[in-house]
């Protein structure tokens, strides 16, 4: 809408001096027309161009809440979901597309995996070979399992409980892998085992796509044999041709691009890299967290490694704090209100048996009480990826959008829950054995 002055037109795209000159010399009643004409034309700029709004209102919400609740000692993740809940359509609103925004902040996790594969050199992620294949598979097997018969109890049909458990299986990375960098754990021995059984998970995303294709009704027509040779050459051939580029390519590259002497060319390299990786597995069928994982792994031993998490872990920290901004926007309390007997009960069946499973799991291979309680606590939630696996399972015809309403909204309401149990694990841990809860308010960042 053009802005009309007295006697002539100003620029549609801004207000030019003259304009101006001319306005402020109007009466008071011209005064509250123009402040009407400038609100319409900062409306229609946004409608036309970058819309500000959400992004100031995203960081305003993170800059009051975050700091609030750390200061109430509830860490900063609720604050970060508590501003997302209030912003989204449950709120006042101002987001009323919150996929798309969960779909940008996955890059967050992304990059998060891609600084731990910088931490983990081929040998040291080859002596976790054990740990990653032997408790990776049994936990996600014998949770999986069990969370299939929850689903059967609870009233689904056998395949819909096998989406559901199986969904529900996947731990949040963002949350675990945060918490365990915040308190210095990664390098530990219960850190590395939950490291291990994270990597399991975020593998067993792809063979649970596969079973999800199968498991589609038949539409009547054949897939070629073409067809089913690409879909698994696709992945094998993603994952060499990765490497292959590690090795060959990426360090002659950065000792290139590092000769030039520009900060901002070697930062956009590093975001090349990650995102590059990231998306070649995304188009070949596999997870972009395990591209960027694979990626850090195969720089891990590059002389650049230090100056690579350096330049990507700003991004990282803000696309991971709009991820649980994301989480929160994406709640849905009027689907929450609607089916809150089926939620509720499936919170609560879901989260005490995969953590009950999670704990007797850790005590039958030698892990300590204590170890085996932050385990259960830690990874009893569902995670980012059950929203893949929900919503391919509904592309497939398996789940209707109702069905996927309720298992999106069990595992973000796990997710929400997650930061009073790990504040409240010092009430029920030993006193002898208490976790040192030292940056509790950090961990959620």
């Amino acid at each position: 809408m053009p802005l009309v002055g007295r006697r002539h037109l100003c620029p549609e795209t801004h207000l030019t001096a003259r304009c101006w000159d001319e306005r402020l010399r109007g009466d008071q009643g011209a005064g509250f027309v123009v402040a009407g004409e400038v609100v319409g034309h900062v409306a229609e700029a946004a409608a036309h161009g970058v819309d500000l709004v959400p992004v100031v209102a995203l960081l305003g919400a993170a800059v009051i809440g975050v700091p609030l609740f750390k200061r109430l000692g509830l860490g900063s993740v609720l604050g970060y979901l508590a501003a997302g809940l209030l912003l989204g359509p449950s709120g006042i609103g101002l987001i009323n597309d919150p996929e798309s925004v969960l779909t940008t902040a996955e890059l967050g996790v992304v990059m998060f995996l891609f600084i731990i594969g910088l931490e983990m050199e081929p040998a040291k992620l080859w002596a976790l070979r054990k740990q990653i294949f032997g408790l990776g598979v049994i936990q996600v097997g014998v949770c999986g399992a069990l969370l299939t018969g929850v689903g059967v109890l609870l009233g689904f049909a056998p395949v819909v409980a096998f989406i559901f458990g199986m969904g529900f299986v996947l731990t949040s990375t963002a949350i675990v892998m945060q918490i365990l960098g915040e308190r210095g754990e990664l390098s530990t021995d219960s850190g590395q085992r939950m490291v291990s059984i994270l990597l399991l998970e975020d593998l067993a995303i792809v063979p649970l796509l596969a079973v999800v294709a199968i498991l589609a009704p038949s539409s009547g027509g054949d897939v070629g044999v073409l067809t089913r040779v690409l879909s698994i050459a696709a992945p094998i051939g993603a994952v060499l041709l990765l490497i292959f580029v590690g090795r060959r390519i990426m360090n002659p590259l950065f000792a290139l691009l590092a000769s030039s002497k520009l900060r901002e060319v070697m930062t956009a390299a590093a975001l090349l890299v990650v995102l590059g990786a990231a998306l070649l597995f995304q188009a070949s069928g596999l997870s972009m967290a395990m591209g960027a994982f694979l990626a850090g792994v195969l720089l891990s031993t590059s002389t650049f490694r230090h100056q690579l998490e350096a330049d990507v872990e700003p991004f990282r920290g803000i696309l991971l704090g709009l991820f649980f901004l994301a989480v929160g926007m994406s709640l849905d309390l009027g689907i929450v209100g609607d089916n809150w007997q089926i939620i509720a009960m499936s919170v609560v069946a879901y989260m005490l048996v995969k953590a009950g499973a999670i704990y007797i799991i850790a005590r039958l291979l030698k892990s300590s009480h204590r170890e085996a309680l932050e385990r259960a606590v830690l990874m009893g939630q569902g995670g980012e990826f059950a929203f893949v696996l929900y919503t391919t399972a509904v592309s497939a015809g398996i789940i209707d959008g109702p069905t996927n309403a309720i298992f999106t909204a069990t595992v973000i309401v796990s997710m929400v829950l997650t930061p009073f149990f790990i504040i409240g694990l010092r009430y029920v841990m030993p006193k002898n054995e208490a976790p040192s809860m030292d940056g509790v308010e950090e961990v959620w960042i």
